[in-house]
């Protein structure tokens, strides 16, 4: 039986609601997962941190910090493609509602898709799969192997492609990690020079390499088309 809010069955007068003069308190969560005395304590606007934390606590809370945001990227990744797939025609209502920025959702979506749960590596961050993303799957799954095994930051990957690609235009051979690919065909755009400018600073702004960042801005811009035309 439906009741109000003072016990009432359904039918009779509602029970009137007034907003509390006072605001809601804030929730506390551990960092690290236990509600314990001394631990740093996040809230929706910012950390809770004991004077006098040991600064191995604050090391450790750092850690579980950086955790969080690297799945984080996953998660809605993962999020905005079921929402994708199984609801096309009220998904974008469903990120409205959550707050979040499209754009933003519509590249960790890019990357989740690129690759299946079973082949992303626990070990390397969120943003050493993105740089992988535009690449062929034996291509991404050679890098990944090579930047796990020799502990590469995200710099040192981006790098090590970068003289990959040196190398192969050097010898007019195909870059490549550690597999070879049959050689795709190419083709010259004729971008003016203000316009390069300006996509060169956009890539820099998402520490992403330019032409990585050039294909992965056309890929997802050719999917939202694509999807727009199959709606």
């Amino acid at each position: 039986m439906v009741t109000n809010r003072n016990g009432g069955p359904e039918g009779e007068q509602p029970a009137r609601f007034r907003r509390s003069p006072h605001p809601a308190p804030r929730t506390y969560h551990a960092v690290d997962g236990e509600q314990r005395h001394g631990r740093v304590l996040t809230t929706n606007v910012g950390l809770q941190i004991p004077a006098g934390l040991a600064f191995e606590e604050w090391e450790r809370a750092g850690r579980r910090l950086s955790g969080l945001v690297n799945s984080s990227s996953w998660w809605l990744g993962d999020w905005l493609v079921y929402g994708k797939d199984h609801y096309s025609d009220r998904y974008e209502r469903g990120i409205r509602a959550a707050g979040l920025q499209y754009q933003t959702l519509r590249n960790y979506a890019w990357v989740s898709r690129r690759f299946d749960v079973v082949r992303r590596r626990a070990g390397l961050s969120f943003q050493h799969h993105a740089e992988l993303a535009p690449l062929p799957v034996e291509e991404q799954d050679a890098w990944l192997d090579r930047a796990e095994q020799l502990g590469w930051t995200t710099k040192q990957l981006r790098g090590a492609i970068r003289l990959a690609r040196e190398d192969a235009a050097d010898t007019g051979r195909e870059p490549a990690a550690e597999t070879e690919r049959p050689a795709e065909p190419t083709r010259r755009l004729a971008v003016p020079d203000s316009r390069l400018q300006w996509w060169h600073k956009a890539a820099e702004q998402t520490g992403t390499d330019f032409e990585q960042w050039v294909m992965a801005t056309l890929d997802n811009a050719a999917e939202q088309v694509l999807e727009e035309a199959r709606a």
